[in-house]
């Protein structure tokens, strides 16, 4: 089986991805002082298409120094698998090649995971979506490119090469069954990046976190108790918070139309209907808040897609998975536990 070569997008997302935590009641995050660890170590780069801050209180300097780069060697080994912005990683070899022999556990962990909330949300969340970007990205790079978007031919061909049932992961290979066909985990790797990290601080014996990757996760409570307190963004209206949830052990996502657009206009974006090839409008975003980032962020974009009805019966059968929907006139609404 041949595979066309397939371009991974250099577009870069304008997302801070930022790593803060803290040892026990040593410290408190968000700007305010320490207790017994005025200054946090930190660290300034990119990763997974963006930039990245890891910071850190700790009363012992050198313990934090250590956990930084920890943290640093993870989201590295990470972003040499999923990102598509390093044409060197793994997802961009299996797109090129439509074949990964001896693929990493964390790909077949991640993509395995991908195919479970596949079937969980009827097909609405699919990893193989990506010929889709392309074929947008590729028909706005244009110098006038038609407002209606691509021709019905283009997005046709584009879709018979969309399908989650034709990729197929096993522990020695990952392979995709459709000449041309391609993935993307962009609709979960930052969640399971997330969850990684949150692992890597508390198997270093931090007992109160926060991981904020593009997806939120908590781990126990802040030093007094309370729930770590976090913004969700308005979609329309940037730097503003539309609503403050608590989060303890538990992880946040949003997905938003509004995150990317290829047009002006807003009417096509970085959401696909893996059935039409099309770009929703039931809600101006979707959040959802689970036990861990992964869920949560593949949840936010599945439920993008999907009527109420059939998120309702979903979060009725998980445990502790919440959803706050703004919808499409501006109403707002909360389902599950």
């Amino acid at each position: 089986m041949t595979h066309s070569p397939i371009t991974c997008p250099s577009i870069t997302r304008r997302r801070l991805i930022a790593i803060a935590a803290m040892a026990g009641g040593a410290a408190v995050l968000g700007g305010r002082r320490a207790m017994a660890a005025d200054v946090p170590v930190r660290w300034k780069g990119s990763a997974l298409g963006a930039q990245v801050s890891i910071e850190i209180y700790h009363p012992d300097r050198s313990e934090a120094e250590r956990l930084v780069q920890l943290c640093v060697q993870d989201v590295r080994r990470l972003e040499r698998q999923f990102s598509l912005y390093r044409p060197d990683s793994a997802i961009c070899a299996l797109n090129r090649t439509g074949f990964l022999a001896a693929p990493d556990a964390d790909m077949v962990a991640l993509l395995k995971a991908a195919l479970d909330f596949a079937a969980l949300t009827d097909g609405a969340f699919d990893p193989t979506v990506q010929p889709l970007w392309n074929l947008y990205a590729a028909h706005f790079a244009q110098e006038h490119p038609a407002p209606e978007g691509p021709s019905a031919e283009r997005l046709a061909d584009a879709l018979s090469k969309v399908g989650h049932r034709n990729l197929k992961v096993s522990g020695d290979r990952v392979a995709l069954l459709t000449p041309g066909s391609a993935i993307t985990l962009n609709g979960i790797a930052q969640g399971y990046a997330t969850d990684r990290v949150t692992e890597t601080l508390r198997a270093a014996g931090l007992t109160a976190t926060l991981v904020n990757m593009g997806e939120i996760r908590a781990t126990g409570t802040k030093p007094d108790g309370a729930p770590w307190q976090v913004g969700l963004a308005d979609p329309d209206r940037p730097g503003v918070v539309s609503e403050t949830i608590g989060l303890a052990d538990r992880a946040v996502a949003t997905t938003a139309g509004a995150g990317f657009r290829f047009d002006s206009s807003g009417r096509f974006t970085h959401l696909f209907d893996p059935g039409t090839g099309h770009s929703p409008s039931r809600y101006r975003s979707v959040s959802v808040v689970a036990p861990t980032a992964a869920e949560a962020d593949a949840f936010s974009t599945a439920f993008s897609l999907l009527p109420v009805s059939r998120i309702r019966e979903i979060v009725a059968a998980r445990r502790n998975v919440q959803v706050h929907l703004t919808h499409a006139d501006g109403t707002a609404g909360v389902y599950g536990a």
